[in-house]
């Protein structure tokens, strides 16, 4: 169970959390973030289970557009159009962290948790990569209205697809 945040974390997402560990462990995996509006929550959940997370390479933080362009490598003229949250943006990210690291399976989240300045709030774009695979892709809308809602919504769906693809 995470240790830091497990007062504040749904059981099944602590449960989610230690099953994508435990078989990353298992299977000599190492794993890599790239987060945008979920500001490294992820990441941090993936380095708190005691014994485990050494599965865990490396996490990008990526909020701005120039970040994404600068650390992931993400092509400036999907940033314009279709823009920062979009299944290309999520692709990119997903397959820049992977070539920026020493990982073996990549997670990226970009989205906006709301509200903000026309964006609709709750919509985010996921993607996996895996060395040797393909690049996945997932959209949700969540309806929480709330920046933390949609953030921890969020952390579930990207926890979720980390075990998907390890399973």
């Amino acid at each position: 169970m995470p240790e830091t945040l497990s007062e504040v974390l749904p059981t099944d997402c602590d449960s989610l959390v230690e099953q994508v560990l435990q078989e990353a462990c298992r299977q000599e995996l190492r794993l890599v973030t790239a987060e945008s509006c979920t500001g490294g929550f992820l990441a941090s959940l993936l380095t708190d289970v005691t014994g485990c997370s050494h599965a865990f390479e490396r996490g990008f933080v990526t909020y701005t557009n120039e970040s994404k362009h600068e650390l992931l490598g993400v092509a400036l003229d999907i940033l314009d159009d279709p823009g920062p949250v979009s299944e290309a943006v999520a692709r990119a990210m997903a397959e820049g962290a992977l070539a920026r690291s020493h990982g073996d399976l990549a997670l990226s989240v970009t989205g906006f948790a709301g509200p903000g300045r026309g964006a609709t709030p709750g919509l985010v774009h996921f993607a996996t990569a895996r060395r040797g695979g393909e690049t996945r892709h997932r959209r949700r809308q969540f309806e929480e209205q709330d920046r933390a809602g949609v953030r921890l919504r969020a952390v579930e769906v990207a926890l979720d697809m980390l075990r998907e693809r390890l399973f």
